[in-house]
């Protein structure tokens, strides 16, 4: 047999058999060391993994203010019940009252790349608690769950900041920002947002409405009923450096160099903020200075690699629809495109940041479009200018109207007031028949009612037309703007989850780790039934008329 065949090795030899036994004993030496060294390594990667674990769990739920390279930005726009009829709907009046062209793109209209399905676990039509969630945890669940499955399990959300009009716990901030089973626990969500619970606080900006649900109702504006104080208890114990009230407030701090100093919390009403077309300027910031405000804040008070994740809702639009009213929609709406125009331009400046634009539903089954009288053959048009004369939202002149004597009586006073003031000077209507008239003067009505009266007066002149107070199950437009790479996979029609997981993966956080660290200790802070707010504000106010 040839040298190298006599050398070469059976599968099942070992090259230590032929070697003498010094050789054999320095072999085992290294062999030792080998294993040692190697032990030495397990332990270290060991180490390090739970060190990168808690990082990523970091990363999650901090996971702007660290970043791995270069930091990215997300800001999440939700036009609250807003359908593909209402962007057509602001379209065609923005061109009337401008005297513009049919080519006329608004802000939206750019951008538009597909559309969204709204359903939820528990409905084909879904509310704004479950649409929300499939934003923020990228899974559906049921109607009225906030930061919770389908099986009332907490799960992992993405947020920095909050910007929106109704009150600060509705159920779109709520399920970006907090975890709990029902919308209607809007004082256990206030504890949660400023920071007492598993995670601590979260969110280092928040803006918008309803100081009733942080504040013990032994207070003007409070509606808690376990007497906390969430806002200074915010700045004594969770880190809160400022709190906002008015708009004065706003400006002072907003006119720093760097803006308004984080973190900061902003509540300019009671409860939701006024329409746009009956905020008083004075005393309530809008939705675009807000969010302007937000933006350059975010960003000039961030440190180095750490990006942003702001919510921004035009949280009032939905409220006018559930109203049927097309002038304080039409007004939100306008307002919301003022935005989003904004938003853009500082997408175009910072090419690492990346918008999404889209409804969790649309409300009121609106058409632009009405046949008033179903035996006469149709004509095709609606009537902008009928809005143009519209004054106050049906929300205030119903809240205006209820707190109005209705006696029995003195029914020619009732009537001039109805007449005059709550048609002619705040709808521009000068023609209500017979029915109208009593409908309104003998009002043993809700405010709501009310409300949704006047709004049906108002859309049956303008040739709008409304199939619900509610809400339907339609598709919703959705928009994109800035990074490419953050909405790539979003072009077509999607699932709504579909739009949490293109954010979560855009600025690559595990959703799953932040769930995982929500399950520790869930006895001690998570209350699937807890209420500490009276139930004074769940869509409307529920008054009665005299």
């Amino acid at each position: 047999m040839a040298e190298n065949e006599s050398s070469r090795l059976l599968p099942y030899q070992d090259p230590r058999d032929t070697f003498g036994p010094d050789q054999i004993e320095e072999l085992r030496r290294e062999e030792n060391k080998q294993i040692r060294r190697d032990r030495a390594r397990l332990i270290l990667w060991l180490i390090l993994a739970i060190i990168l674990t808690s990082s990523a769990i970091a990363f999650t739920y901090f996971f702007a203010r660290v970043s791995l390279g270069k930091s990215r930005n997300v800001i999440m726009m939700v036009s609250d019940g807003f359908g593909p009829a209402s962007e057509t709907f602001a379209r065609t009046y923005y061109q009337y009252i401008n005297n513009m062209t049919e080519g006329y793109m608004t802000p939206l209209d750019e951008i538009l790349i597909g559309s969204s399905r709204t359903r939820s676990s528990s409905s084909y039509v879904s509310d704004s608690a479950a649409g929300a969630t499939a934003f923020a945890c990228a899974l559906k669940t049921y109607n009225n769950a906030v930061g919770v499955d389908q099986n009332g399990i907490p799960c992992g959300t993405m947020l920095t900041g909050i910007v929106v009009t109704t009150r600060a716990t509705d159920a779109t901030p709520g399920s970006f920002s907090s975890h709990v089973t029902s919308r209607f626990q809007e004082g256990e969500i206030a504890k949660q947002q400023i920071g007492d619970y598993v995670l601590g606080r979260q969110v280092d900006l928040l803006m918008g409405g309803g100081r009733c649900h942080f504040l013990p109702n032994t207070t003007d504006d409070g509606c808690r009923t376990d007497q906390r104080d969430l806002l200074q208890e915010g700045l004594s114990t969770y880190g809160w450096k400022n709190v906002m009230s008015n708009r004065q407030e706003f400006q002072a701090l907003n006119a720093t160099d760097t803006g308004i100093p984080l973190p900061a919390i902003g509540l300019f009403s009671k409860l939701d903020m006024s329409f746009e077309m009956d905020r008083d300027k004075e005393a309530q910031p809008s939705l675009s200075e807000m969010a302007a405000a937000a933006l350059k804040s975010l960003q000039l008070n961030a440190g180095t690699n750490q990006g942003f994740f702001l919510l921004i809702e035009g949280s009032r639009i939905d409220v006018a629809a559930h109203s049927n009213d097309p002038a304080a929609h039409v007004n939100e709406i306008l307002e919301y495109h003022r935005t989003v125009e904004l938003v853009r331009a500082f997408v175009a400046e910072n090419t690492d940041t990346l918008l999404i634009s889209t409804s969790d539903h649309e409300t009121g089954g609106f058409t632009v479009g009405f046949q008033p009288d179903p035996t006469v053959y149709p004509e095709y048009q609606w009537k902008p200018e009928v809005l143009t004369r519209a004054k106050s939202s049906t929300e205030v002149l119903a809240n205006k109207l209820w707190g109005f004597p209705s006696d029995r009586i003195d029914v020619g006073r009732r009537d001039k007031f109805v007449r005059r003031e709550i048609l002619e000077q705040g709808l521009g209507i000068t023609d209500p028949t017979q029915e109208e008239m009593h409908y309104l003067i003998f009002p043993k009505k809700t405010v709501v009612e009310l409300s949704l009266y006047l709004g049906q007066m108002l859309s049956r002149r303008a040739w709008l037309g409304w199939t619900t107070p509610g809400h339907t199950g339609v598709d919703v437009n959705l928009y994109a703007d800035g990074h490419a790479d953050g909405f790539k996979s979003l072009h077509g029609n999607h699932e709504n989850t579909d739009i949490g997981e293109a954010l979560s993966a855009f600025l690559k956080v595990d959703l799953d780790l932040i769930t995982w660290r929500l399950s520790k200790d869930t006895e001690k802070w998570f209350h699937p039934k807890a209420e500490v707010s009276s139930n004074l504000d769940n869509y409307h106010h529920q008054k009665t008329g005299n």
